[in-house]
């Protein structure tokens, strides 16, 4: 059974294989629309908004204290490419899609699913096997034609995170450089266990331009793809065991 919202201001698919009632569905999706609700930055109403404001002042919820240390948790990572913090406004968004895509699949495994997909805006967290009892497979487009795949990915258990400029324009800022918009490369997607690593790390790896992927060797358990702006792509040394 698959559906599909549209929440976060992004579509959110979810596919799980075998017996699956709409309650399991109902679950994800409504975890999703209070993510959304807490941490959006165009929701005047959200915490995050609210703090953005002063109208909170230092009383956060606890998640909302949590995930901001997780964000400086992953900016220490980074050498500081990773930084939600532009003047005296927060946005944790960088983190957040990975981190409640992995809620949600934590979600779905309670509920005692074992084969399922989780995407959302392009970030997917799978697990198992697909309805053919194949892995998962994944295209990574190309980024200056969004209708075409230059490579195609297994994964089973795996996750999959794109950072780009091809949707939603430029987004993702370098910090070291005065915070101007990263522009050496087109698109980098990481390929891990978890999509919280992938997607944190692939929006800072992003920031970093082509030495991005050289940071993603760097790290254990994580493989990337990289295309810069003239179309070259490189890749980690292990990605290819990915690669259908």
């Amino acid at each position: 059974m698959k559906q599909t919202r549209l929440i976060m201001g992004m579509p959110i698919t979810v596919e799980v294989v075998g017996d699956a009632s709409t309650h399991d569905f109902k679950a994800v999706f409504n975890y999703f629309r209070a993510v959304d609700h807490r941490y959006s930055t165009y929701k005047p109403a959200s915490e995050i908004s609210r703090i953005n404001t002063g109208q909170l002042g230092a009383a956060w919820s606890d998640e909302m204290a949590h995930v901001l240390e997780l964000c400086e948790e992953t900016k220490r990572d980074t050498n500081g490419y990773f930084d939600i913090r532009r003047g005296n406004t927060l946005d944790p968004s960088g983190l957040v899609k990975g981190w409640s895509i992995s809620n949600a699949a934590v979600l779905l495994r309670k509920r005692g699913h074992r084969s399922f997909y989780i995407e959302a805006g392009g970030d997917i967290q799978t697990e198992g096997k697909n309805e053919d009892g194949e892995p998962w497979r994944v295209g990574i487009r190309n980024p200056f034609q969004i209708d075409e795949v230059v490579k195609i990915i297994q994964l089973s258990g795996s996750a999959v995170a794109t950072s780009g400029t091809y949707i939603r324009g430029e987004h993702i800022y370098n910090p070291h450089d005065g915070y101007k918009p990263a522009t050496a490369i087109a698109s980098l997607s990481v390929v891990g266990p978890s999509i919280y690593d992938a997607d944190r790390f692939a929006t800072a790896a992003f920031a970093m331009g082509r030495q991005g992927i050289h940071f993603i060797e760097s790290l254990p358990d994580l493989e990337g793809y990289m295309i810069d702006t003239e179309g070259m792509a490189t890749m980690t040394s292990y990605f290819d065991r990915y690669i259908a």
